[in-house]
């Protein structure tokens, strides 16, 4: 291809990238210059939040989501017990498959329990027994099932899922659970295969299945340039090329009510099946299944949106193709989403890219700005007198939404009529950075928040 050419084709491209995701780009990459230094919807940050760390080595940083493990009654459900496990890798800024780089993968990351409903409890590092020495630990998402009691066991055991980012490959490790020993989990096994290109996060949606998504068509581990090139422009140009599948295990291996065997656990790619729930996603990242098993919502982190598809819950068919049903913008871009017990989706994010990225690369003074809002179903949808008023976007000129927060949504997002959106917590990054996930116990308001690249777990108590 000719220079001119090839010039004429690029810039084409870039501007139709530009064109496209245009509102994304100007939220993510222009810095807002007014983020406070911490800002909490249930109260004064300084009085209502707090960093929890492990005050022992200070090794619980890095962690990138975090999930509630639930003790149930066996009858009608009801919370008897509630912890928060977390996914931490303090060795992040060596080694990231998808932010890279991949200079050294041998120290491992870890998986940490912390008791919420003890007070002055600090998190506990879960030792994971049978787990083999030479596999690397490097998890991302993770999930667990919550433990429910049987007539004849006491003690069930829960499914734990973990995405690892190995040296050579990512995949899925299988553990198992106990309210007996909550801090020790038993390896089961590794789910590999050719399937596992980019998992990210994933959602569980029975003990032996979930949703998985796959954050990049094209990864950094391609060879050479390839792996220093493609997943860039994939991310930049936020090509569609994300997907995510609904696996399901096919052996009987140790599920949630029964305990592990006394073997060491097996590696292969025979034990699962795969298909695929939803395509054409950029930058497919967090996910999580709503309370009522009706909804899937996915984050799409280039083009800062959150997609929320139907699920037939009732068709016994959990690897039915989800049927996409709602686009709401954030004001950042999205990281992982987690659905409150009422319905509300809790989202965390990275309102600024460059800050990521300085402070991944550990450059001087680097920080980076967290955000998390919450994006709840309104009451009802708006009329069409006021679709007619708001237009397409949903957001009247001048109409201000999300009011009494330093950095509201509606300056950087339209209203998308249906949806609620709510900001829930933001910092500069100096009260804390590189918001991740965030959690909310709507029986007792408390947000959780981990960040990707901090130390602890914030906690903000109404």
């Amino acid at each position: 291809m000719k220079p001119s050419l090839t010039w004429a084709v690029s810039t084409a491209f870039l501007a139709y990238a530009l064109w496209r995701n245009g509102r994304s780009s100007r939220n993510v990459l222009i810095p807002t210059l007014d983020f406070p230094h911490g800002y909490y919807a249930g109260g004064s940050h300084g009085g209502h939040c707090t960093i929890v760390k492990d005050t022992l080595s200070n090794d619980m940083r890095y962690c990138e989501d975090a999930v509630f493990w639930e003790r149930v009654e066996g009858t009608n459900g009801a919370v008897l017990d509630k912890v928060l496990l977390l996914s931490c890798d303090p060795n992040r800024k060596a080694w990231n498959t998808v932010m890279g780089p991949l200079s050294d993968p041998n120290p491992r990351g870890a998986l940490w329990l912390y008791d919420i409903e003890a007070a002055g409890a600090r998190p506990r590092r879960i030792t994971l027994e049978g787990y083999p020495e030479a596999h690397d630990f490097h998890p991302l998402g993770l999930d667990v099932y919550p433990s429910r009691p049987q007539p004849d066991d006491d003690q069930p055991y829960s499914n734990l899922f973990v995405v690892n980012h190995a040296r050579n490959s990512s995949t899925i490790e299988q553990f198992a659970l106990s309210w007996d020993a909550p801090d020790r989990a038993r390896w089961v096994r590794t789910l590999s295969g050719p399937d596992l290109v980019s998992p990210n996060a994933l959602a569980l949606t029975s003990p032996t299945s979930f949703y998985l998504t796959h954050d990049h068509r094209f990864t950094r581990r391609l060879p050479g340039v390839l792996g220093k090139t493609l997943p860039v422009a994939e991310s930049i140009l936020a090509l569609p090329l994300g997907w995510t599948t609904h696996v399901t295990l096919t052996d009987d291996t140790p599920s949630f009510s029964s305990p592990p065997s006394g073997s060491s656990g097996t590696q292969s790619s025979a034990t699962h099946t795969t298909t695929v729930a939803a395509s054409r996603i950029p930058f497919a990242n967090g996910i999580a299944v709503s309370p009522d098993g009706a909804q899937v919502a996915i984050a799409s982190t280039t083009l800062c949106e959150i997609l929320f598809y139907a699920r037939d819950s009732d068709s016994g068919d959990a690897a039915a193709p989800l049927s996409l049903r709602a686009r709401v913008p954030t004001p950042f871009a999205p990281d992982n989403v987690m659905f409150d017990s009422r319905g509300s989706l809790i989202v965390a994010g990275h309102p600024h890219f460059q800050s990521l990225v300085a402070v991944a690369a550990n450059q001087t003074g680097a920080r980076a700005p967290s955000w998390v809002v919450s994006i709840t179903p309104a009451p009802g949808p708006a009329d069409a007198k006021t679709r007619a008023e708001e237009g397409e976007g949903g957001q009247r000129d001048g109409d201000v939404w999300d009011v009494g927060v330093p950095v509201p949504a509606s300056r950087k997002v339209p209203r998308v009529p249906g949806y609620e959106m709510r900001t829930l917590y933001q910092s500069d990054g100096s009260a804390f950075s590189a918001s991740s996930t965030a959690l909310r116990d709507a029986e007792t308001g408390v947000l959780y928040i981990v960040g990707l690249y901090e130390e602890g777990l914030m906690v903000c108590s109404p």
